[in-house]
């Protein structure tokens, strides 16, 4: 199953145009390699994904002949690791001393 369809069916990224932009400009690794979006998922690999104040590493379990229900959704996949970092501080916004 190609990456950016298992991406929008895993509901890991909620629509595929977008897993495919994600895969476009680097943020999707599958084994620590960077990824386009047409590449083949298989059972057993790591993904790496980036996208905006998070990143988040999984392995996936499965992958299903159709689209699963939004409830079974996660069993195709395990999260090895979640980091949610803070968002950055906009820059052109003026500091507390300006005011």
């Amino acid at each position: 199953m190609r990456l950016d369809k298992w991406l929008k069916i895993s509901r890991l990224i909620k629509r595929r145009t977008v897993a495919k932009m994600a895969c476009d400009q680097g943020r999707v690794l599958i084994n620590d390699r960077i990824a386009k979006s047409s590449a083949e998922v298989e059972a057993d690999v790591i993904i790496h994904i980036e996208l905006g104040s998070r990143a988040l590493t999984v392995k996936v379990l499965e992958i299903p002949l159709k689209t699963p229900q939004a409830s079974n959704a996660s069993k195709l996949y395990e999260i090895i690791e979640e980091i949610k970092r803070p968002p950055e501080i906009l820059e052109w916004l003026p500091s507390d001393e300006d005011w």
